[in-house]
């Protein structure tokens, strides 16, 4: 992959054991270069509350309630292999993760591969769809030295 990676990383709410913008970086990377991303690259990743979360999953999508990820591509512009945004709701991640008994650094990890993978087209709405998906996912992962997600 292109090393031109540009990141920008907020942090919209207090919570505590929020990954560092240098893991999700790390994290970002590995996922774009096993989906095939090989030009410019430019994503804001912004970690938000409930309220939050909840208002945009239902602006966007129609759904009442915070999920754990949303990803809004952009239009490729000429210049970009990839352009968009990243919404990760932390209360949502940090819940499913105790639920699913995860450690949370491999599901934060997981839901940011999970997201750029959806900035870059990828879906699961079909179960071909999430097949695919969900193998790139665990290649992804597996390589940056996380259990494999669905196991």
């Amino acid at each position: 992959m292109d090393k031109s990676l540009s990141l920008d990383v907020q942090y919209a709410c207090e919570d505590a054991g929020l990954p560092l913008a240098v893991d999700f970086r790390r994290w970002a990377k590995a996922a774009l270069a096993g989906a095939g991303a090989g030009g410019a690259v430019e994503i804001v990743l912004r970690i938000v509350d409930e309220g939050e979360g909840a208002a945009l999953n239902q602006r966007y999508r129609n759904k009442s309630g915070p999920t754990n990820v949303l990803a809004f591509p952009y239009a490729v512009a000429a210049d970009h292999d990839l352009h968009g945004d990243l919404v990760m709701c932390a209360t949502v991640v940090q819940r499913e993760a105790r639920e699913q008994g995860k450690q949370a650094g491999a599901h934060w990890a997981h839901m940011c591969v999970h997201g750029i993978l959806h900035l870059r087209g990828y879906d699961h709405a079909t179960q071909d769809e999430a097949d695919v998906m969900e193998g790139l996912e665990t290649s992804i992962l597996v390589g940056l030295g996380f259990p494999r997600p669905y196991e």
